[in-house]
């Protein structure tokens, strides 16, 4: 069967209003004669009813054909099949599964297309290191062994019950902030409270008071927020940490082991030191720094049966960079046999262009009108099948508010995207389906990061990296005043209370994944090619990929649509 086909249907499906699920349009694509099947099935559906199901169609194939009209071609704008190319793969003639390629355009080559470094072409300089992962840090899982149906029979039943999805932190309808400087002082308290709670049992610590009123020398300790960072003549260090009684200075020495950690340091993040008391008590020279973290006994939770979700961001429906075809061939392959576990996506922002996002932004749009560019892209969702859930955050592009935590779309906005009842969540949100929690953050502090940590430890090349540095802060952007632009409210959403397994983000528009402390990082690329402005900047976008993740392990395949 041409994987184009089962795409093609729910196209011409979803241009008259209907949907169905995935095992339904897989039975219409095998029927002997699949107009006849589609139309004689959109005629049996009980009316009102906008979803064709497996049971409806298996009805009708049952039945010998009849004449009669055909609801979606007779309508006079019937979609006209493509011609794209999905690129699933499919097993080869001998009957057996070799394994996919690390990123895969869904082809199965003798021999993977390696360069004399032994690293895939396709993801040089993408992964930790510049080495292949294992399978334990996100690897690819091979294919061999795994069930794919026979001919004639369905890609899959999906059972509903076995599925499970939950959202945490979403504060879309609960925003108490009113921009006075109370509300700035309740955030930064219960950032504060929440981040010391983390530390507290790590080091003996003292507030700030206590200690400018000790006589000096001895050991002592503090968990601060960093107010000011600043080098001496000297070439040393100064942290002043302020918590809610007072400012207490704090001297790293160049020489220490521990001054490299100056550089990872942010205004605005919680941190706690260890060290001595200056013999007047006036300053706190510092033995050891110890960050919130994610401890090192984190273990992940795994799902219990094997399942997998698409992750993907930066959509940007209305550029006239979008990558429709490449959008296609992703929604295609996800009709195949070969995508049939995977029943979750997971879309970290960026769905539309957006309007005046930046300087001369309306000379690079296709739509201008920001409802129409959401149309589009709720269309261009129909294409998945419709059997699959879908969570999605905003992001800066987005028709929300730019300050973080962002909120979900309005009412009228969730109007518009209504395709396949797709669940909309503020920007950060703790998604866990299937037991693995999923913090989904669209990542505009990544370019603060970036901007401020050394290339080592933060770059554009390597997203990942600045992502560890915001598990190691827990919290997904620590600094106030600079790039990122955030919202007071009495709960400082952007803390991360809990380690998730899986921390997913998107904005750079470069793909890149690795593991810290157990903590998978996906930074997911986009769906856009390079835009005039992106080439002033030096941007050089990894666009067309789908990072598959394996619920039930924790590896991760990276697909490629372009």
């Amino acid at each position: 069967m041409p994987q184009e086909e089962p795409a093609r249907i729910a196209r011409e499906l979803a241009a008259h209003g209907y949907a169905a699920d995935r095992e339904a349009i897989t039975l219409l694509a095998r029927a002997e004669d699949t107009a006849e099947a589609l139309a004689v099935a959109v005629e049996a559906t009980a009316e009102g009813a906008l979803k064709l199901t497996a049971a409806d169609v298996r009805a009708v194939l049952t039945e010998a054909p009849r004449d009669g009209r055909n609801p979606i071609a007779d309508a006079g704008t019937a979609a006209e099949p493509t011609g794209d190319t999905g690129e699933g793969a499919a097993p080869d003639p001998d009957g057996t599964d070799r394994p996919d390629p690390f990123v895969s355009t869904g082809e199965r080559p003798e021999k993977p297309n390696h360069d004399s470094e032994g690293v895939p072409v396709e993801t040089k300089g993408v992964t930790e290191e510049g080495r292949e992962p294992t399978r334990e840090e996100g690897a690819p899982a091979t294919t061999a062994g795994a069930e794919e149906p026979s001919e004639g029979e369905a890609t899959r039943t999906v059972d509903p019950s076995l599925r499970s999805l939950e959202v945490g932190n979403d504060m879309t309808g609960y925003s108490t902030g009113t921009g006075e400087y109370d509300d700035f002082v309740s955030t930064f308290r219960d950032r504060y409270e929440r981040l010391a709670g983390t530390l507290r049992g790590r080091v003996t610590h003292r507030n700030a008071a206590a200690m400018q009123s000790s006589p000096g020398g001895g050991d002592a300790g503090m968990i601060g927020m960093i107010s000011d960072i600043r080098s001496t003549a000297s070439g040393h260090w100064l942290v002043e940490l302020e918590d809610t009684t007072g400012v207490f200075p704090c001297l790293v020495m160049k020489d220490r082991p521990i001054a490299d950690l100056v550089d990872e340091l942010l205004y605005d993040e919680v941190i706690a030191v260890e060290g001595t008391l200056s013999d007047d008590g006036g300053i706190l020279f510092v033995d050891e720094l110890y960050f919130p973290d994610v401890p090192r006994t984190h273990e992940p939770s795994t799902a219990d049966r094997h399942v997998q979700a698409a992750l993907i961001s930066d959509v940007h429906v209305g550029s006239q960079e979008f990558m429709a075809e490449a959008w296609r061939e992703f929604a295609a392959w996800l009709h195949t046999p070969e995508a049939a576990r995977i029943e979750y996506l997971l879309i970290a922002g960026d769905m539309v262009e957006g309007v005046g996002v930046y300087p001369d932004q309306d000379e690079e749009l296709e739509i201008v009108d920001i409802f129409d560019q959401y149309r589009a892209f709720s269309e261009r969702l129909k294409e998945v099948p419709g059997d699959i859930e879908i969570v999605m955050i905003p992001g800066n592009h987005d028709a929300v508010r730019l300050a973080e935590p962002q909120p979900g779309f309005d009412e009228e906005l969730r109007g518009i995207m209504t395709a396949h009842d797709a669940r909309i969540v503020s920007n950060p949100a703790m998604v866990t389906i299937e037991g693995v929690s999923v913090l989904m953050y669209h990542g505009v502090s990544i370019d603060e990061v970036i901007a401020e940590l050394p290339e080592g430890k933060a770059s554009y090349e390597k997203p990942h990296r600045a992502m560890y540095q915001l598990l190691k802060k827990r919290h997904v952007a620590p600094q106030f005043g600079g790039h990122t632009r955030l919202a007071p409210e009495q709960k400082d959403y952007l803390v991360m209370d809990e380690v998730p397994d899986v921390f997913h983000t998107g904005h750079v528009h470069k793909l890149g994944w690795g593991k810290y402390r157990n903590v998978l990082a996906v930074n997911s690329g986009c769906w856009q090619a390079q835009t005039e402005f992106q080439r002033s900047v030096n941007i050089d976008p990894d666009a067309g990929f789908a990072p598959i993740l394996e619920l039930d392990t924790l590896g991760m395949t990276v697909r490629k649509f372009s």
